[in-house]
């Protein structure tokens, strides 16, 4: 046997049936004896079984970037809520059409934040234009969160040079699908947080924050101390709009209170355009 399995299998799609049937329908897994197991819902989705769904979300991601010659990329995170800057003036107009004061400030945030979707797009494109007269072995790829915001605005200016990019996803409550310009093979949707986190560090050869709320906070401080305690390998980390992030992060305190040393600091920079993000990175690799 060359231990290659039928995915027109019609016991593989018997499981599978069952398994969307009784999603849908919000109906409790029935255990199946009969079924085999890696076509089981009931028995992948138990307790005892979590460790093979953690392997599972660490290979495919793996194989399929692999596969596409992806070994190193940039990371890109920020807020998921940023819009283009032609989307955030429709807004506004629209917000002040209805006249509710309410949307009227949130449309008016929207486009006092739209720079920065067209500056990860800026940068999208930046990165995608290098890498496109690199030989495989040198070229770098975007890789972001995988929705919408400044995520959707890296991949979109991938995707416009001409290049390809990744977006790793995140199943949540209320369902965030990928955005439309991540490359086709390369959107992939995970259940554990740690597993993604894990994949964004894997290749990545830096990484780029814009503003961004708890998630942004969240990636921004794993990367950071990862690196503090050399679990990762250093990297440039780039923090994309200096008047946000020091109104934001006041991490002067914590060296006055002896809660981190002077240097770590010197483990991220600020930038404020797309040119000095990129330098940062160059400079770091000698590119």
């Amino acid at each position: 046997m060359d231990g290659m399995l039928d995915p027109q299998d019609r016991r593989l799609a018997e499981a599978w049936e069952t398994l969307k049937a009784q999603s849908e329908s919000a109906d409790a897994l029935r255990p199946e004896s009969n079924r085999l197991a890696f076509a089981d819902p009931e028995f992948l989705l138990r307790r005892e079984t979590r460790g093979i769904r953690f392997q599972l979300e660490m290979l495919k991601p793996d194989l399929a970037q692999h596969a596409h010659g992806i070994e190193n990329t940039v990371v890109v995170f920020g807020s998921a809520r940023f819009r283009s800057a032609e989307v955030a003036h429709a807004e506004l107009a629209k917000a002040r059409a209805g006249g509710e004061p309410q949307a009227i400030a949130h449309a008016e945030a929207l486009v006092r934040n739209a720079h920065y979707y067209e500056k990860a797009r800026a940068f999208g494109q930046q990165v995608a234009a290098y890498s496109a007269e690199q030989s495989p072995a040198h070229k770098l790829f975007v890789c972001t969160g995988g929705g919408p915001g400044i995520m959707e605005a890296a991949n979109r200016g991938a995707h416009e040079a001409g290049g390809i990019s990744v977006g790793l996803n995140i199943a949540l409550p209320h369902e965030q699908t990928p955005n439309p310009y991540i490359t086709p093979g390369l959107s992939f949707k995970f259940h554990y947080f740690a597993l993604r986190k894990m994949h964004f560090m894997m290749r990545a050869k830096a990484l780029v924050a814009f503003p961004g709320g708890f998630g942004t906070m969240d990636e921004l401080f794993e990367t950071l101390t990862l690196i503090q305690c050399k679990k990762a390998k250093p990297v440039p980390i780039v923090l994309f709009g200096t008047d946000y992030w020091q109104r934001l992060l006041n991490l002067q305190v914590m060296v006055d209170e002896g809660a981190l040393s002077a240097q770590d600091l010197r483990l991220f920079q600020y930038v404020d355009d797309v040119q000095d993000a990129w330098n940062v990175i160059r400079d770091f690799y000698r590119l």
